[in-house]
């Protein structure tokens, strides 16, 4: 396997406040990464590095052979890295149907020009989004599909992380990063998630992953990969069993007392 990201000694600083101190990972094409560690640990400013958000003080990104550090987000995008939030960020006026379609919007050859002078391409070519949008909500085991034509906001709180994982897909990534999918979710949907993630993979064999995850039996359906971030430092990286035995993580979630209790 060939490295797609790389992550080399990434530290950010906000003021006095060192958010990432010298952060080092790389993910290869095909694989998945859980990134685990408490809450404030660090984990979002790093996809928020990765993506473009923000520059790190030192340190580089590099993505498929080229460095990306402090590339503007939309660029970031349109090489291949697509991302979900914590909190929503679906349009909730819209349709389900046109938020997956929003997603595609780095893959699109039609401007206004092409609308105004050439209006049979730009038709040609949202019917292709529309079908393409369709099959993104089909990949999925809830119902997206028959909710398509539904306004976003409308949804169930699984079936919004479902969407916004759709809509993520529509620009074709090489690397999709995960921030908390399973928020809000019962244990029937987080496995329903796990499910819809296995089969995405299958589907898409060369699909990188990277999510962040508080619930340990999501990381635990895919282990390979596990790396553990604490007050903005990398304390353990290897696999799930051996990361979770690691007593600087134990510590990092239980506290030094418990741990020696």
């Amino acid at each position: 396997m060939s490295t797609l990201l790389k992550v080399e000694n990434v530290t950010i600083q906000f003021g006095g406040l060192v958010a990432l101190n010298d952060v080092s990972f790389s993910i290869e094409k095909g694989s998945v990464l859980a990134v685990i560690g408490p809450n404030g640990a660090g984990k979002s400013t790093l996809f928020n590095v990765v993506t473009g958000v923000y520059k790190p003080t030192s340190g580089r990104v590099t993505f498929d052979g080229t460095e990306i550090t402090g590339r503007p987000s939309y660029e970031v995008v349109e090489r291949g890295i697509a991302r979900t939030f914590q909190s929503s960020r679906l349009f909730s006026d819209l349709s389900v149907l046109d938020n997956v379609i929003i997603g595609m919007h780095t893959r699109t050859r039609t401007g206004v020009l092409t609308a105004l002078f050439r209006p049979g391409v730009a038709r040609r070519e949202m019917d292709e989004c529309v079908r393409k949008a369709e099959s993104l909500l089909k990949l999925g085991s809830g119902d997206l599909f028959e909710q398509r034509y539904r306004p976003a906001g409308t949804l169930a709180q699984a079936d919004r992380r479902r969407l916004e994982i759709a809509r993520a897909l529509a620009s074709q990534p090489k690397l999709l990063l995960l921030d908390e999918p399973s928020v809000g979710m019962d244990e029937t949907e987080t496995d329903a998630l796990v499910s819809d993630i296995i089969r995405l993979r299958k589907e898409n064999p060369d699909l990188s992953v990277i999510l962040i995850e508080h619930d340990m039996r999501v990381v635990d359906a895919f282990p390979q990969h596990v790396m553990c971030i604490d007050y903005g430092s990398r304390i353990a990286e290897g696999d799930y069993a051996t990361v979770r035995a690691d007593p600087r993580v134990q510590e990092a979630y239980l506290g030094k007392a418990a741990v020696h209790a």
